[in-house]
């Protein structure tokens, strides 16, 4: 009778812990794999940002770099080939050929059509 107690009694165990997963309790693996997962979208980000690669480890330092440059890579060989020009960051990065502390020249307001 114990054995057989003992038994149902693995068997329930073994099947709760079985649903961990429905549970939403994550592994090292998974962990890892969604961090690197990060670290790539924000390298194609920064990419596709026109965001220098170095300026985007130092805005991201606690992506991995070695994903981070993955991810970089890879947007940039799609963009090349897929010739696509990025869009500029807005905010407080700076972009090329210009400064992030200067002002729009119109102060941020719409251009008017002038009435000839």
């Amino acid at each position: 009778m114990r054995r057989l107690v003992f038994t149902l009694g693995l068997i329930a165990a073994a099947s709760t812990l079985v649903g961990c997963d429905a549970l939403g309790i994550e592994t090292a693996t998974q962990i890892n794999a969604k961090r690197e997962a990060e670290a790539r979208a924000i390298g194609s980000a920064c990419r596709y940002a026109l965001r220098g690669i170095e300026d985007c480890f130092a805005s991201n330092s606690k992506a991995g770099k070695a994903a981070v440059f993955e991810g970089w890579k890879e947007m940039d060989q799609y963009m090349r080939d897929n010739q696509l020009v990025g869009l500029p960051a807005s905010g407080n990065a700076t972009t090329p050929g210009g400064d992030a502390t200067t002002p729009p020249a119109n102060d941020g307001e719409p251009t008017k059509p002038s009435r000839s």
